[in-house]
């Protein structure tokens, strides 16, 4: 009887060191963020720019060279965007569309990009510092390096193609003193 009791305590002792295991999903999700930083995508989970708000979403950003910033733009899949925004392409609506149009080379190149998106990508946001894909990380690491391919070549041709292209340069060069002849 005492070694069933010594027996229980241990078990009790180690149950909770057995469900610390990471799932597969955990694995997975872990080792897809590896990868992605190991190229240089930057990782975080945040607050979603969906409008319902308050859910916490992976962002995967593409980072613009510093002396060449991108538009600001912000698309957003139908299935969680309202019918009062304006449509881009089947399946994803503007919500914050850039106030130049895109060439028609990166126009194409972000459509394609949006069909080989899996569908639990909800955004695709771009800002003057990155282009970031929020998304619920689906995809096994061995798929995200077609999505970076892509990601990649967009960010790369978006580059330098801010919506305030005299703000950016103002703001980085250091303001000069007048000189004053002696």
């Amino acid at each position: 009887m005492l070694w069933l009791i010594i027996l229980g305590v241990v078990g009790l002792a180690f149950a909770p060191a057995m469900t610390l295991r990471p799932s597969r999903r955990q694995q997975r999700v872990t080792g897809l963020r590896d990868l992605a930083r190991d190229n240089g995508v930057a990782v975080r989970l945040e607050t979603s720019p969906l409008h319902d708000g308050g859910e916490a979403l992976p962002a995967y950003r593409w980072r613009y060279p510093p002396q060449r910033p991108g538009p600001d733009f912000l698309l957003v899949r139908d299935a969680v965007a309202s019918e009062a925004l304006k449509p881009f392409r089947p399946g994803w609506r503007w919500r914050v569309e850039p106030l130049r149009p895109l060439p028609e080379v990166v126009d194409r190149q972000l459509e394609d990009l949006l069909g080989r998106l899996p569908i639990d990508a909800v955004v695709v946001e771009s800002s003057a510092a990155c282009l970031t894909l929020w998304w619920d990380e689906s995809w096994p690491p061995e798929a995200f390096m077609g999505l970076d391919e892509c990601m990649r070549a967009l960010r790369d041709d978006l580059a330098g193609r801010p919506d305030y292209p005299g703000a950016h340069r103002s703001a980085q060069a250091p303001s000069v003193p007048p000189s004053t002849g002696g």
